[in-house]
């Protein structure tokens, strides 16, 4: 334990100095503050300049009574443990100071084994409260984290299209405050010529802009994304209560608040920002996360230009920028698959689009590549590929051989893909598999696999069922059903011992999930093998 401070509070002199005298021959981790108090009023403020664990508190005093003092110090620090000392054995002075949650109360002159015992009562008192604080504390901190991640994952889920089942509902349920709509921002940190962010500096970043997120967006929940590079999707969840939404106007305060707060970091880049249309449907937030790619894309395109709204009206470039969006999320989907020839023959598609649409210049073809790449770096890293390379375009360099090293980096990423595929997923399923089936019986969650495989949940969920044709928790639950199957043959043991042992926390649970697997109730079972 770490030191705890004492204070006495005694008009008499010699009792102060007995109290003192004691308390520093019981334990090192005890330290009495000054000579002590004589009256309440010297107390109070002794009180607020120390802040002390304990006091030793006379009941009787001139002027403020030990009574009262209890009261003022209990209004500015109510973890401070009294123990009430007096000469007079009476209930009246007990029940006032135990209205005020105070404990111990001994007799003076006091004996040693009287203050003794107190003190000890009131130490393993702060200490379990201290041990509960913390365990508090790192639950707080682990269920932020885990919050963090599961936000990330859900964004990230929703930008590729993965997600159908949250809806704007269920958002309101957990968030507590009814969601109307919602919309991405994509937020891209574009460095200075020559400038090379480490990974530490993208870092910092990336911790700067979810911090400063939180403490400009009131009428928001705010959920960021992975960051890929310097580029962050944000997801904006609008709330009701927060009164009427006026999307560009209130999507335009927390950009020129986040803009102030930017100038004032050392940062070596530009911060831009490009807004997808909001929507009135979970189901629809994809189509905010594409349009925010359009508008990045137009926004790189536009010297001095920083922040930019979607416009599907407005734009006339969005038809041959939705084309080639298009192109590439094929493109990705083919990567994915390891195929080469499927690859190859998009890439060309890829190539021919930029030329119709007149994009040969070299700064707009590196733009190019360099937004392709992310999406590819962005998507390998949602599968758990790890895979650092990255092509070295220069804008002065001939089209045609932009053109060939783009290639020559694809297929190269599309090689380590199919190894990948052959030899590093199907360890890591298994390995999953043999965890399952080893830990069947705790409290296992998809999270908890993935991580001991290093898989993101997300993509080790959809990889195992393509891969064994059911769910993480249809498999768990198979296995669970058939432990308890074999372990029904001794009838020495009970079901509630058997739902138990094979990791289930509710029998009628336990029964219901059990009929469902085999047509029979537990009980049914059983009868059905013994007879």
């Amino acid at each position: 334990m770490t030191l705890l401070k004492i204070l006495i509070v005694d008009d008499e002199v010699l009792e102060r100095r007995a109290l003192t005298k004691i308390i520093a021959n019981i334990s090192d981790d005890l330290t009495v503050i000054g000579e002590g108090a004589p009256n309440g009023r010297i107390a109070i403020e002794m009180a607020k300049e120390h802040e002390p664990d304990i006091i030793f508190m006379d009941i009787k005093m001139p002027g403020i009574d030990g009574v009262q003092a209890v009261k003022e110090i209990k209004k500015f620090n109510r973890d401070v443990r009294f123990i009430m000392v007096s000469a007079f054995n009476t209930f009246e002075y007990a029940k006032e100071v135990m209205q005020q949650g105070v404990k111990e109360y001994i007799l003076k002159p006091s004996r040693k084994q009287d203050i003794c015992e107190s003190l000890e009562r009131v130490l393993a008192e702060i200490s379990l409260d201290r041990k509960q604080r913390e365990e508090q504390h790192s639950l707080k901190e682990s269920l932020n984290r885990a919050v963090s991640i599961a936000q990330k994952e859900w964004v990230s889920s929703l930008i590729t299209n993965q997600v159908h089942d949250m809806s704007f509902d269920e958002w309101s349920q957990l968030l507590g405050v009814e969601i109307t709509s919602g919309y991405i921002m994509l937020f891209y940190l574009e460095p200075e010529p020559a400038a090379d962010f480490s990974q530490m500096e993208k870092h910092n970043w990336y911790s700067w802009l979810k911090e400063s997120l939180k403490t400009i967006t009131s009428k928001q929940e705010v959920l960021p994304g992975p960051m890929t590079e310097t580029q962050v999707p944000v997801l904006f969840l609008c709330k009701k209560t927060a009164g009427k939404f006026h999307f560009k106007t209130d999507a335009q305060a927390i950009i020129d608040n986040l803009s102030t707060l930017f100038r004032k970091e050392p940062f070596k880049g530009e911060l831009k920002v490009s807004i997808g249309l909001p929507y009135q449907h979970a189901n629809e937030l994809n189509q905010s996360y594409h349009d925010a790619i359009l508008a990045l894309k137009q926004l790189l395109l536009i010297p001095n230009r920083r922040v930019l709204f979607c416009d599907k009206q407005g734009s006339t470039d969005m038809p041959s920028l939705s084309a080639m969006l298009e192109i590439e999320k094929q493109l990705l989907e083919a990567v994915r698959q390891g195929d080469v020839n499927q690859v190859l023959f998009i890439y060309d598609s890829f190539i021919n689009k930029m030329r119709e649409n007149g994009d040969l210049q070299g700064s707009i073809v590196k733009k190019s590549f360099d937004e392709l790449f992310v999406l590819l770096s962005r998507m390998l890293h949602d599968l758990g590929i790890s895979y650092q390379q990255t092509p070295v375009i220069e804008d002065s360099e001939e089209i045609q051989q932009m053109f060939e090293k783009g290639k020559t980096h694809l297929l190269k990423i599309v090689s380590h893909v199919q190894v990948w595929r052959m030899n590093h997923a199907k360890g890591m399923l298994h390995k999953a598999k043999e965890f399952i089936e080893t830990h069947f019986a705790d409290s296992l969650t998809l999270e908890q696999v993935a991580e001991y495989v290093e898989l993101s949940p997300f993509y080790f969920s959809k990889l195992f069922k393509d891969r064994f044709g059911m769910t993480f928790i249809d498999y768990l639950t198979e296995i669970r059903i058939k432990k308890a199957k074999d372990e029904m043959v001794d009838q020495g043991k009970s079901l509630k011992e058997i739902c138990f042992s094979v990791g289930y926390k509710d029998p009628n649970y336990f029964s219901r999930v059990f009929k469902k697997h085999t047509g029979l109730s537990p009980t049914e079972f059983r009868k059905a093998i013994v007879s």
